[in-house]
């Protein structure tokens, strides 16, 4: 009894162990719901320490109902043994991120002229030091993470598609630049774990959650999401990434993620306003944040608003894909734009100016002016909310 008893428990160690360690961070039914990233952490860390101690109670009575009992006991302890190999190799080698989400071998960004990416594809653009850089969401959505060098900047360009959001960090931390690998998810957002502390770090905040670095941030830095093809626009001498041959069937894996349309529960969006999944644009300052319904901006177009104290514009393109966020606040001019469809332009009465959708002014009194940009990311309303608790909503005035 005694015997059976020790074996029951190091096979329950055993088998608990690895399951629970990879469960808490990776999309199983009810695993992202709880606040479970101490308790996964903690497995995550002494698993081997979990490992021997499992082995200690169960190897003594393998061994011996291996060489003193019936034959069919000897058959289930080896059904036991298969049991827990078969659970070792799956959540080892199976389940673990990055072990599903493989960087690319093949990082190769081109120009233009020998680009294959049809331009209606999202991107996540970067734009440094006189240097622009286009990564297509369905490349990186996959990878969930590729690190770079923009301008002669290192930089992190990470997407986690089940929050459907794209940040870009400088991967220097504490001076250094570190190496990162997917860990897994939390509350339904990629985590990445740095190298050098095995610290673990939330890829829509860039904060380190659990480890030695708990509370640091890495530094975001400026990023757009827009068509392929207004980035182009944009930038005409953009670089822009390329598939890695290695990973087609990958890829394939997120045909109509841009468009919301993905036969995956996880990112496929909800069509109405403020479910789990409807889009929304986000901005964020000083602690504060703001969501704009998706569905709503489609309908207006462009929305003039203010938050904290500042005065921004939201404008949708024709192409009902590429948005951007401006500050209407131009020196000691307060703008009150409005749009021309036909010729995708904003325009504004006082100053008779008009402004280009890449914020560049064109014609009219402030001609050769620039709107700058506000940071701004389309995600998932539930992502949003998550992530930035007591977020404002915007409500239209408009019927």
């Amino acid at each position: 009894m005694k015997r059976t008893l020790l074996l029951v428990t190091g096979l329950l160690i055993l088998l608990a162990t690895e399951i629970l360690r990879v469960y808490f961070i990776m999309p199983f039914p009810g695993s992202q719901k709880a606040n479970t990233i101490n308790i996964a952490y903690f497995l995550n860390n002494y698993i081997w320490w979990f490992r021997v101690l499992g082995l200690i109670l169960f190897v003594p009575p393998m061994l011996y109902i291996f060489s003193h009992s019936k034959w069919w006991k000897k058959i289930l302890l080896g059904i036991f043994v298969l049991l827990y190999a078969t659970v070792f190799y799956a959540f080892n080698f199976k389940f673990l991120a990055d072990k599903m989400f493989i960087q690319p071998q093949h990082k190769i960004l081109v120009t233009v002229a020998d680009n294959k990416i049809d331009s209606n594809k999202l991107i996540i653009g970067v734009s440094m030091n006189g240097q622009a850089k286009a990564y297509p969401i369905e490349i990186i959505g996959y990878h969930h993470q590729v690190q770079d060098t923009v301008g002669g900047e290192p930089v992190m360009v990470t997407y986690c598609s089940v929050c459907r959001t794209g940040r870009v960090f400088s991967p220097v931390v504490n001076g250094k630049f570190e190496k990162f690998r997917l860990v897994g998810m939390d509350h339904f957002n990629a985590m990445f774990e740095d190298a050098t502390t095995k610290s673990w770090w939330r890829q829509v905040t860039g904060i380190a959650i659990a480890g030695p670095l708990k509370g640091s941030a890495l530094k975001e830095l400026p990023s757009e999401q827009m068509r392929l093809g207004a980035w182009i626009s944009k930038y005409p001498n953009t670089l822009i990434m390329q598939p890695d041959a290695v990973f087609v069937k990958q890829y394939k894996g997120l045909e109509g993620f841009d468009e919301g349309t993905i036969n995956s529960g996880l990112e496929k969006r909800d069509s109405a306003s403020w479910q789990f999944k409807s889009w929304v644009v986000g901005v964020a300052k000083d602690g504060h944040a703001k969501a704009y319904d998706w569905n709503e901006l489609v309908k207006q177009r462009l929305i003039n608003d203010t938050f904290q104290n500042m005065t921004l514009v939201l404008v949708l393109e024709n192409d009902n894909r590429s948005f951007h966020v401006y500050n209407r606040q131009l020196n000691d001019k307060l703008l009150n734009l409005t749009l021309d469809a036909a010729t995708q332009t904003l325009k504004d009465a006082a100053t008779n100016s008009v402004w280009n959708m890449n914020g560049e002014c064109i014609e009219g009194e402030l001609k050769g002016s620039k709107l700058s940009v506000i940071q701004s990311y389309q995600e998932f309303w539930h992502s949003w909310q998550r992530f930035h608790p007591g977020t404002a909503k915007y409500v239209s005035d408009k019927k």
